[in-house]
């Protein structure tokens, strides 16, 4: 059962990567709003961080079924990790970080990244089925 859980969160993970890469490459301005609430209230910060750790729960869970069980482990730890660490950063820090990030990152920034997020995305779904 953990299995099956974990395997298709990781598939949804993939899906979730598809899609960000299809909203920088179409809509990259509304991406860059995106970007600019993350931390921007308690809410959003620990919902954030909070969701950030299901899919790495489910890197972790599937690994030993993927074709790259080393890589879905080693990145499911760290994004298990970083979010553990970031629940101790103040939230105010993460927020400035992600302002930062969005001033930095123009709408044709977005564009030109977004194949690497749909190409992270097919990639989890190749290693999966």
């Amino acid at each position: 059962m953990v299995v099956f859980f974990s395997k298709w969160t990781v598939v949804l993970f993939g899906l979730f990567f598809i899609a960000t890469g299809l909203l920088m490459l179409f809509a990259p301005q509304k991406a860059r709003e995106i970007l600019k609430k993350a931390g921007s209230t308690n809410l959003i910060n620990y919902t954030e961080i909070t969701v950030r750790m299901i899919p790495a729960l489910g890197l972790i869970g599937y690994a030993d079924f993927s074709r790259f069980p080393q890589v879905f482990s080693v990145v499911g730890w760290f994004i298990l990790g970083t979010s553990v660490i970031l629940y101790f950063v103040p939230r105010k820090w993460h927020h400035s970080y992600s302002l930062k990030s969005a001033k930095i990152l123009k709408p044709l920034y977005f564009r030109l990244i977004s194949p690497f997020s749909m190409l992270i995305g097919l990639a989890i779904l190749y290693a999966v089925f």
